[in-house]
């Protein structure tokens, strides 16, 4: 790219720009990195951000290989990593390839200009040039909401870390999938008096096969309480309202645990153009190179699946970068 009068002071310019440095985001800055193109990887938290916010105690089932990147080995002493070792695994890639990753930057603006150059703009300030630019930011950053009065309450939390504030406390728990069910367990565990409020019928056929004769049998046995074909009505700062099959009626809750989902920023998808299906909320693109209707922008990792955030996880995302990148060499062909 040739020096434009016109370009801000500070503009920094790249033939490729990720949107997030969590396993997706950084597999294609590798990718890049190994093929000879220039890559800049922005976030607005730390590396690998999600895994950082996922519960202290979280162990993987994959197993360490099925967690790489690039050809950095991820190497423990034992089976199953935790989320500390992958934290820091994430962390000693960017370090030892050298990857340029800045965090602290909020993207607020992509947009297109003369069909050529993607211009991105953060929330610092910084001003950056692309080629081509991929948006990988993941999903975790939108819980899906109750939309109930209440909701906003102090003592009702979108995320779960750690057990030990809820020792001894009433805990309701929403939601019947992976994450309700481990934090209903942890809690348990922990001291807490759990209640798990699910609007099916039953535990999401989901549920880790290993985890649910756990929470089967915790229920079986009256150690959590489980409402099924349960609705929330109202929260307030001591109990929850509920309606099962028409009835309701208020459950002691001191604390609130919603874990009903999660879906990508469909707003900031819409808002550079993309094209996004307005139910599933998964961004239109190439299933082979994860090129959008925008010719040179992309999207990698679990923002590809929209709402259906069982589809792409780390093992199947992180496998992005290659098709990602190839087809952003093409453009580097094309436009030198």
């Amino acid at each position: 790219m040739q020096d434009d009068p016109a370009r801000p002071l500070g503009t920094c310019m790249t033939d490729l720009l990720v949107i997030g440095a969590g396993p997706s985001g950084l597999a294609c800055a590798l990718e890049a990195h190994r093929q000879g193109i220039s890559a800049i990887v922005l976030d607005k938290g730390g590396i690998a951000d999600a895994i950082r916010r996922f519960p202290t105690n979280l162990v993987w089932f994959s197993t360490p290989e099925l967690l790489e990147i690039g050809d950095v080995p991820f190497l423990i002493s034992t089976v199953r990593p935790t989320r500390v070792d992958t934290l820091n695994y994430y962390i000693r890639v960017v370090r030892q390839c050298d990857l340029d990753v800045r965090t602290g930057e909020e993207v607020v603006a992509v947009e297109k200009r003369d069909g050529k150059v993607f211009v991105v703009r953060t929330a610092p300030g910084a001003v950056y040039e692309a080629r081509c630019v991929v948006i990988a930011t993941g999903y975790f950053d939108h819980p899906a909401r109750l939309d109930v009065a209440g909701e906003e309450l102090p003592h009702v939390r979108h995320y779960y870390d750690e057990p030990f504030r809820y020792a001894g406390c009433d805990v309701a728990v929403i939601g019947g999938r992976n994450s309700a069910v481990e934090a209903a367990l942890d809690l348990y565990r922990h001291g807490a008096r759990v209640t798990l409020i699910h609007r099916g019928p039953a535990l999401s056929p989901g549920v880790k096969y290993w985890i649910l004769p756990d929470i089967e049998n915790r229920i079986k046995a009256g150690q959590i309480t489980a409402l099924f074909g349960t609705t929330v009505k109202a929260i307030d700062r001591h109990n929850i309202c509920v309606d099962t099959a028409g009835a309701e009626r208020s459950i002691r809750a001191n604390f609130v645990i919603v874990q009903i989902g999660y879906a990508p920023d469909a707003a900031l998808l819409r808002g550079i153009g993309i094209d996004v299906d307005s139910e599933t909320l998964a961004p239109a693109c190439d299933p082979g190179s994860f090129e959008t209707n925008i010719p040179g922008l992309f999207v990698a990792g679990s923002v590809v699946a929209g709402k259906n955030t069982n589809r792409i996880f780390v093992e199947n995302g992180r496998q992005h970068g290659k098709p990602i990148v190839d087809a952003v060499a093409g453009y580097r062909r094309r436009f030198p």
